[in-house]
């Protein structure tokens, strides 16, 4: 079991900035891959960015690449997404995931096995 608790959520107007952390705990962060994802009211739930388990490979969606940087400190157990030049249509709930390494595609929610309980990211325009 991995428990994942998101926080750095809140209210930030066009252009700004947040960082959201990803505290897990329970069995071994390291050898997971993480995701974040986020679902918009009456929208599916879409993948953002995803981190192979070193930290040495990243993927991103299209969205929001250029814009987010995802990464992980695997000593302190803890995920980050660092969002930059925020815009209204990134307003969501965010989730972070984490899958096992070999299984599935980053990309597909379906592949993650753990998820925290969601932290809401609103922005202003």
């Amino acid at each position: 079991q991995v428990q994942l608790v998101e926080s750095g959520g809140g209210l930030v107007q066009a252009g700004g900035s947040l960082r959201l952390s990803c505290a897990a705990s329970g069995r071994t962060f390291s050898s997971y891959t993480m995701g974040w994802f986020r679902q918009a009211p009456g929208k599916e739930r879409e993948f953002v960015a995803a981190i192979s388990w070193s930290g040495g490979s990243t993927y991103y969606a299209d969205s929001v690449k250029g814009r987010f940087t995802i990464s992980r400190d695997n000593a302190k157990n803890t995920l980050y997404l660092q969002m930059n030049s925020l815009k209204p249509e990134d307003t969501a709930v965010y989730y972070c995931a984490a899958k096992d390494h070999y299984s599935g595609s980053y990309y597909d929610s379906k592949w993650y096995t753990y998820w925290g309980q969601g932290i809401q990211v609103t922005v202003s325009s």
